[in-house]
């Protein structure tokens, strides 16, 4: 189980400026960043539930976030 808290600010905090500069500025990054934060919320949600890792659902959900916050982390860059 894992309760940290992935959140963008959290994990890129040298890119704090930059990220809300691109959520103001830039809509896909906005609505990437904002898909990142609810999906991130439940996978977490779903986490401290011990939800069994094996789930196909909860793993797709996984591999989402990951997709996502490489996409952003590629926008921040």
């Amino acid at each position: 189980m894992s309760d940290l808290n992935h959140s963008l600010y959290e994990d890129f905090p040298q890119y704090a400026a930059r990220i809300r500069q691109l959520k103001e500025e830039n809509e896909t990054f906005a609505r990437l960043a904002s898909e990142y934060h609810k999906l991130d919320h439940s996978v977490r949600g779903l986490e401290m539930r011990n939800i069994p890792t094996s789930d196909d659902n909860f793993e797709q959900m996984k591999q989402r976030r990951v997709q996502l916050k490489d996409q952003l982390l590629k926008m921040l860059q």
